[in-house]
C-alpha cells in the first residue's frame, strides 16, 4: 500500500508527533511505500525511517516567516499560537503546505492519506483532494483548539465531516469529536495508543535504591500540573535525603518555566531538570525511578503513562476523561492511582481555589505509590502496540 502521513508540526517532541513517527516506523517495517509531510525548522534533525520519503515544510523561511503553529498554546519548541494566525499568515500557510503536499501526492500517488489533528491542515487536505481517501487522527489538542477560539471554525467542521474515517485513541475523545464536529458515530474508530516495546521495557531495571525517585516526563508547564506537583512534595514527610524528583522535558514558555524553577529551588526535596531527552535516555530514567507522576489538567491517553508502566513503574495520574476506563479495559493489572481533577475553566485551566485540595490528594497518592511494595506486572500493557494500531487503521 502507498501511504502519505501529514502533520502541521514537528514529527517529534510532542505526543502527536511521536504517534506519527511510530506509525511511520511500523509502516516502513511492514514494507509499505510512504511519504511524510511535516512542519519543521531547517536546523532540525529528523529521525524517520530511511524508507519514508520526507517532504519538509520549513517555518522561519522566506515562504513562512514565522514560527511553527503549535496545537498546544505552549509547545516544547519555538511556536506560534493558532489564535494569533492572521489572514496573511493563513494564506502563506495554505499555499506553502499545499505546494509541498501536491508534490508528495504526485510522486507517491498514495492509496490513503493519514492526517494528524482534526484541524486546519487536515481540512485543507480534504478540500484539495476530494476524490482521495483521507483519514484523520484526533489527538485531543485539536478539540481544545476548537473549544478555545473560532479560527476557520466552519471551514474546519465542514471538511472534517467529509473525512472518510476518523481515528480516536479512546471513547471519551470519540464522543467529543461527535459533539464538536457534528460527526456521526459510525465514522469513528477507536484505535488506542501504542508504545515502542524494544525501547520501553523493564530490562535492566534497577532495584533496592537508597533514594526513592519520582519522575515526570512531558512539557514543563503549569497545564501539565508541574507547579502543583512541586507544591505537593512539600506536604510529604520523608527525610530530605531519601526522596528526589526528576523532570524530563522541554519548557512550555519561559515565564512559566522560571516560576517552576523557583518552586523547585524552594522544594524540600532535590529536583533535577534534564531538558528533552532521546527515547533511549527517557527509558533509562523510567528504569531508574519508582513512581511516575503526571498531574496533567488536559490530555488524551498519555503515552508516557504506558511507557512508564512498561518499564516497571508505579503511576500517579489525574483522572483525565476516559483514561481510567481505557486502562481498566486494556491494562486492568496496571499499578495506577488516580487523582481527581480540580474544576477547570477554558478546558485546561484549574480554578485556583481548587488547587490546595488537589495538591493534598496528589501528595497522598504519591505517598501511596512510594509505600507500595507489590510486584509490578510489566506485561500489563503488552497488547498496546503500534502494530495493533496500524492493523486497525489499514483494516
Amino acid at each position: 500500500m502507498k501511504i502519505l502521513s501529514i502533520i502541521a508540526q514537528k514529527p517529534m517532541s510532542t505526543g502527536s508527533g511521536i504517534y506519527l513517527t511510530e506509525l511511520v516506523r511500523v509502516i516502513a517495517k511492514q514494507g509499505h511505500t510512504q511519504g511524510v509531510v511535516a512542519g519543521v525548522y531547517k536546523e532540525d534533525i529528523i529521525d524517520l525511517p530511511k524508507e519514508a520519503e520526507f517532504y519538509p515544510v520549513y517555518f522561519n523561511s522566506e515562504e513562512l516567516p514565522f514560527d511553527i503553529f503549535g496545537m498546544s498554546d505552549e509547545m516544547p519548541y519555538k511556536s506560534t499560537r493558532y489564535c494569533d494566525m492572521t489572514d496573511e499568515m493563513e494564506e502563506k500557510y495554505k499555499r506553502t503546505f499545499l505546494k509541498v503536499i501536491d508534490k508528495a501526492v504526485d510522486e507517491i500517488k498514495p492509496d490513503i492519506i493519514l492526517c494528524h489533528h482534526l484541524y486546519l491542515l487536515t481540512s485543507l487536505v480534504r478540500e484539495q483532494f476530494p476524490e482521495m481517501k483521507v483519514y484523520g487522527f484526533c489527538h485531543n489538542t485539536d478539540i481544545r483548539q476548537m473549544g478555545k477560539h473560532n479560527l476557520k471554525r466552519e471551514f474546519i467542521i465542514e471538511n472534517v465531516r467529509k473525512l472518510d474515517r476518523i481515528f480516536a485513541p479512546q471513547k471519551a475523545q470519540a464522543d467529543e469529536v461527535v459533539k464538536t464536529y457534528g460527526i456521526t458515530a459510525d465514522k469513528m474508530t477507536l484505535v488506542g495508543i501504542g508504545y515502542n516495546q524494544s525501547i520501553f521495557n523493564a530490562d535492566g531495571r534497577k532495584k533496592d535504591k537508597d533514594v526513592k525517585r519520582l519522575l515526570f516526563t512531558g512539557k514543563i508547564a503549569e497545564k501539565k500540573g508541574v507547579m502543583s506537583l512541586l507544591k505537593s512534595l512539600n506536604k510529604l514527610d520523608y527525610p530530605q535525603n531519601e526522596l528526589e524528583l526528576t523532570l524530563v522535558g522541554g519548557a512550555g514558555n519561559e515565564t512559566e518555566f522560571n516560576l517552576i524553577k523557583e518552586l523547585a529551588e524552594k522544594c524540600k526535596y532535590k529536583v533535577n531538570f534534564t531538558g528533552r531527552l532521546a527515547p533511549n535516555e527517557v527509558a533509562k530514567r523510567y528504569k531508574d525511578s519508582d513512581v511516575f507522576i503526571l498531574p496533567s489538567f488536559f490530555d488524551a491517553i498519555p503515552l508516557v503513562v504506558i511507557e512508564a508502566l512498561a518499564c516497571g513503574m508505579k503511576v500517579v495520574v489525574t483522572n483525565l476523561a476516559g483514561v481510567p476506563e481505557f486502562f481498566a479495559e486494556n491494562a486492568p493489572k496496571a499499578n495506577i492511582r488516580y487523582v481527581k481533577l480540580p474544576i477547570l475553566k477554558n478546558m485546561d485551566e484549574p480554578v485556583k481555589e481548587e488547587l490546595p485540595a488537589f495538591e493534598e490528594e496528589l501528595a497522598e497518592k504519591i505517598r501511596e505509590g512510594i509505600e507500595d511494595n507489590s510486584e509490578i506486572d510489566v506485561a500489563c500493557v503488552k497488547n498496546l502496540s503500534w502494530e495493533n494500531i496500524l492493523k486497525k487503521v489499514l483494516e
